[in-house]
């Protein structure tokens, strides 16, 4: 005992130690900031950018050394030459530059989590750290090397037995057990040698990676972004990382383990945010969505675009200045062929099309002059062309400027048209598309949009339009900065254009991250796609223009696939995509599910058919499972809030607090969350992103997707199967501690286990 205090008060002096200098890297970054900030806006433009750039510099490092005081040191190495390593989240040098605390992410801690008394890497002993605050509270020691430490044995073969195939046993159940705290926290001093493996993976091609419920996967993908940014950084840095997420919920979720783990520069979005300019407020039935989600959809809006570049079946006399000139079908047609030949957007290959035609028009003007007619008033006579009414009514007609929204609103309020594009669609399919004009858009629109963005291209008349907004707004400023200059009585040192340069450049500097959220043509170094299974053929193509190094994380499990135009197997939905280019791992523990609710949730899953992957559970968890027979369907709903009742009293003695979810089919929800508010359970109520923070929150499996809680009240699981055995099998598997099942109809088969 006595010695187990030493070496408590040893690692507290260490750690103190870690502390003291991550206090002083803060003040000296906080006051690199303060005088920086003291300068103030004036100077020249370079000497102010250089400014705003080492501003920017300051500020990022404040907030990572901010975002690192939750368990800085995690663990020590102590290697065959004697030295100590210490493993935490981010590296840390003393003013000699000499090492005192080893990033996660570099190849030196990489033993730390890969070390087994069969391959040691030179480590003697591996020591996890266990702390609340800043205080040391316990320690875990894994011995690869009895006989280094001068303990009997033949070293490797009795280390091996003394070990269990989980590294950092004590630490890691200790962080499965701990209650939930409505966010995601990161597993940077628990991760697995598998879950290393895959983190530690190249950057090269894409990596998907499968698991099945629990598995980690979300954590893995977000401690690989993080990798990735520390060992790729200046590749990643100039283009960024975007991490793709099923919802805005669950975004929310998972935003504080990035920042923790030193980085706070991926883009997070959903696809449904993924286009700028775009809103989704919509939602739609699952038929329509699936439609949307298929990939003939892009030739269908391919088709669309195509045929808005039409040839008139008659030629048409426009009068201009008195003359006449004739837009035959001939001249059309070619001078479409000719605006076709450099493959352009449909928008940018129109100002081809119209220049051709005005070309030709004017021709045919000057022809009637009879006489030569000098270049500048030739220009003239374009311009006159290009203004007169049923010029411009003509050739719009002709090869007509769109916007991807009205392209595509165009394609579900006009049957005609749909009809026109959409030959491999039947009457059925085309019907659930049909949709009046100004209906707001849903997130399965989205990836049509950005379709149609890549075909159209920029339209040049926006473009102009958007020049000439620009070119008013320098006016404005820089008649603003001569009113200023005058009042105050500057001698002519400085010009009223210059001052306004200084105004328009003295906004706030945009992030990577800020400058690639708002560009559509924005692509990036790395993408990691979460719940990767639920995307359909559409959002891959829409992904893949983003990233086309094909550089990608994609995570999730084909099991849990609830959307209908989502993936049923890997090789189906990336193959056409993706090709040769991508590679399968696999997680193979359940962290977070107790063995009982795990094997129930497997075996129900593999009656559904569902292609489940093979897992084995870390823990054993006493009264994991317990299921409730309702007498009448009457009395559901109010045992099912009795329930909800009970498991928060389960939580309440959590150290770290507890959360309780009712996961419901979607019939129930409304039921289940008016009868809690109505009962003493509507103060821990919560909804909304509120959700997160709440106690007890009411949910549709699609909405807990993604999530964990401490205790899930589970309610009628057949009618949640009869929606989707891949929802019910994301229900059963939320819980980290227990499952409470309410039920009046029989269970879904397999539910029992056989033995």
């Amino acid at each position: 005992m006595a010695g187990h205090e030493a070496e408590l008060r040893g690692e507290q002096d260490r750690v103190d130690a870690l502390y003291a200098r991550l206090d002083a890297l803060r003040a000296h970054q906080r006051e690199r900031l303060r005088e920086v900030r003291l300068e103030g806006p004036s100077g020249s433009p370079q000497n102010r950018s250089e400014r705003d750039a080492f501003a920017t510099l300051y500020e990022d490092r404040v907030a990572q050394l901010e975002a690192v005081e939750d368990r800085l040191a995690f663990g020590r190495l102590d290697l065959d030459d004697g030295t100590q390593r210490y493993i935490g989240r981010i590296g840390l040098t003393d003013e000699q530059q000499t090492t005192m605390l080893t990033d996660w992410r570099a190849p030196a801690a990489q033993a730390f989590y890969r070390a087994t008394a069969a391959h040691r890497d030179d480590v003697v002993r591996r020591r996890h750290l266990v702390t609340r605050g800043r205080s040391v509270t316990g320690i875990e020691d894994e011995v690869l090397h009895l006989a280094a430490l001068g303990v009997g044995g033949d070293d490797d073969g009795e280390a091996n037995a003394a070990l269990s195939g989980l590294t950092g046993e004590g630490a890691l159940l200790a962080a499965l057990a701990a209650g939930r705290t409505g966010r995601m926290g990161d597993i940077v001093a628990t991760i697995q040698a598998e879950q290393d493996a895959i983190i530690r993976s190249d950057l090269a091609g894409a990596l998907v990676v499968q698991g099945g419920p629990g598995t980690g996967k979300t954590a893995v993908a977000l401690h690989r972004a993080a990798y990735l940014l520390y060992a790729h950084r200046r590749v990643l840095e100039r283009s960024g990382v975007l991490l793709i997420g099923p919802s805005a919920v669950f975004l929310r979720y998972i935003d504080q383990v990035l920042p923790s783990l030193g980085e706070t520069g991926v883009v997070t979005t959903t696809i449904g945010d993924l286009l700028p300019g775009v809103e989704v407020t919509a939602t739609e039935d699952e038929a329509v969505a699936e439609v949307k989600g298929r990939a003939v959809m892009a030739g269908v809006v391919a088709r669309a675009v195509r045929q808005r570049q039409r040839v008139p079946a008659e030629a048409q006399e426009v009068k201009v200045e008195g003359r006449v000139v004739v837009i035959t079908p001939r001249d059309v047609q070619d001078a479409m062929a000719r605006a076709r030949r450099n493959h352009r957007p449909h928008n940018a290959a129109r100002v081809t099309f119209v220049r051709e035609m005005l070309a030709r028009l004017a021709d045919q003007y000057v022809e009637q002059l009879g006489y030569p007619v000098p270049a500048d008033e030739r220009g003239e006579i374009l311009e006159e062309l290009r203004t007169t009414r049923d010029v411009r009514v003509a050739l719009n007609l002709a090869w007509m400027p769109l916007t991807p929204q009205r392209l595509v609103e165009d394609l579900y309020a006009k049957p005609h048209r749909l009809a026109a594009a959409a030959p491999e669609l039947s009457r059925r399919d085309r019907a659930l598309l049909r949709r009046d004009p100004g209906s707001p858009w849903t997130a399965a629109d989205v990836p049509l949009l950005d379709e149609a963005a890549e075909l159209l291209g920029e339209d040049d008349q926006a473009a102009r339009a958007q020049a000439r907004a620009d070119a008013e707004r320098r006016s404005a400023e820089v008649e603003y900065a001569r009113r200023v200059l005058q009042s105050s009585g500057n001698s002519g040192m400085v010009s009223a254009e210059l001052l306004a340069d200084r105004f328009a450049s003295s906004g706030p500097r945009l992030t990577t991250a800020e400058r690639a959220a708002a560009d559509r043509t924005w692509t990036y170094g790395h993408v990691v796609v979460d719940e990767a299974q639920e995307l359909s053929a559409m959002a891959w193509r829409m992904l893949l223009r983003r990233v086309p190094t094909r550089s990608m994380t994609i995570v999730g499990d084909v099991a849990q696939t609830t959307a209908r135009a989502g993936a049923r197997s890997w090789r189906a939905m990336l193959d056409p995509v993706l090709r040769s280019t991508w590679r399968l791992s696999e997680l193979t523990v359940n962290y977070r599910t107790p063995a009982a609710v795990a094997d129930g949730a497997q075996r129900v899953a593999r009656a559904a058919d569902l292609p489940v992957s093979a897992l084995r559970s870390a823990r054993e968890v006493p009264d994991a499972l317990v299921v409730h027979e309702v007498a009448s369907a009457d009395a559901l709903v109010a045992i099912v809030v009795r329930e909800a009742a009970t498991a928060l009293g389960r939580v309440d003695d959590v150290a770290d607090g507890g959360r309780v979810a009712v996961v419901a089919p979607e019939g129930l929800v409304a039921a289940v969350r008016a009868a809690a508010g109505q009962s003493g359970l509507a103060a821990a109520l919560g909804a909304g992103t509120s959700a997160l923070d709440a106690p007890l929150v009411v949910l549709t499996p699609r909405e807990a997707k993604g999530l964990e809680f401490d205790v899930v009240v589970l309610a009628e699981p057949a009618d949640v199967l009869a929606a989707s055995a891949g929802d019910l099998y994301v229900a059963m598997t939320r819980p980290t501690r227990q499952l409470r099942v309410v039920h009046h109809r029989p269970l879904p088969v397999g539910w029992s286990d056989p033995a």
